[in-house]
């Protein structure tokens, strides 16, 4: 696993050695955000906390086309933070997303493809207050999916059908694997799951200077429970403002039955939920 992240990190510098040659077989496309904000007060008579908040996004896309043959790569990494004046920096914010989609063309618009995705974060998290015991690291959990099937494309649209998929997933914390979490067995460091994966993302611009960019994956497994289906699914709205300035809306809904969340009462026991996240920021955007 380690050498297929590796060829997939090396990807964009591979893309730039193509473009200095002026090879049109690939297309690269990426950019850099940064939401910013702060607020500080002294002797407010209205009360409040000072406080500062910030998130990184890094997206790129590095495509290669010729003849019937095509190669869609996706490098989506985000990172946030919140800090507080009597609290210590905490993460409000952690993704690592590497999509990699290997496709031959079968008719106009339909491809037969392979997919390779893996998700991850940088970060341990913690169930704050409690900043002693992490409740996630980095490749715990980590996920890495595979699949065969026909992918059926068009400007800014693609959706990809594989019947034959492969989820792996990965705790590699001591802690966290003895605890059998996210659906590991207790004491195991990986889980492997054979089903059917659908992947569709649409990108689009629904009016001047704005584009909504939204993609969502679904998997079932044929083997424990099919009609638990595993749901990701990410909604974007980018506003520019101008060359530099942008305003970001992000939201993300998961459902995973094997990730089990522990509740307001806390008497009965985790059992798996939604999880939802919403980010809105305006900040800097540099694009390369």
């Amino acid at each position: 696993m380690k050498k297929i992240l590796i060829l997939l990190f090396l990807l964009p510098a591979f893309s730039y050695a193509q473009d200095e040659t002026k090879d049109t077989l690939w297309t690269t496309s990426g950019s850099t955000t940064l939401n910013f904000s702060q607020v500080s007060l002294n002797n407010w008579a209205a009360g409040g906390k000072s406080s500062m908040s910030g998130v990184a996004m890094v997206n790129y896309a590095a495509n290669y086309k010729k003849d019937k043959l095509s190669w869609d790569n996706t490098f989506d990494f985000r990172y946030g933070f919140l800090k507080e004046e009597d609290q210590k920096l905490r993460k409000s914010d952690d993704m690592i997303d590497i999509s990699s989609k290997l496709g031959i063309e079968a008719s106009k618009h339909w491809y037969y493809s392979a997919l390779l995705n893996f998700k991850s974060q940088f970060a341990a998290g913690y169930d704050y207050p409690d900043t002693d015991n992490a409740i996630s690291k980095f490749m715990a959990p980590g996920y890495l999916n595979l699949g065969l099937g026909m992918d059926y494309k068009t400007d800014g649209f693609s959706l990809m059908m594989a019947p034959v998929s492969g989820k792996l997933t990965f705790v590699t914390d001591d802690d966290l694997s003895d605890e059998g979490a996210f659906g590991v067995e207790e004491g195991k460091t990986m889980r492997a799951e054979l089903g059917a994966t659908v992947k569709a993302q649409l990108k689009k611009d629904i009016w001047e200077n704005v584009t909504m960019d939204t993609k969502v994956s679904l998997f079932s497994n044929y083997l424990d429970q099919p009609e638990n289906i595993d749901i990701d699914w990410t909604f974007k709205i980018i506003m520019k403002v101008n060359d530099y300035l942008s305003a970001n809306l992000i939201t993300q809904l998961i459902y995973d039955n094997d990730v089990k969340i522990q509740g307001d009462d806390e008497t009965l026991p985790p059992s798996p939920g939604l999880q939802f996240m919403e980010s809105f920021g305006v900040g800097l955007t540099f694009k390369f």
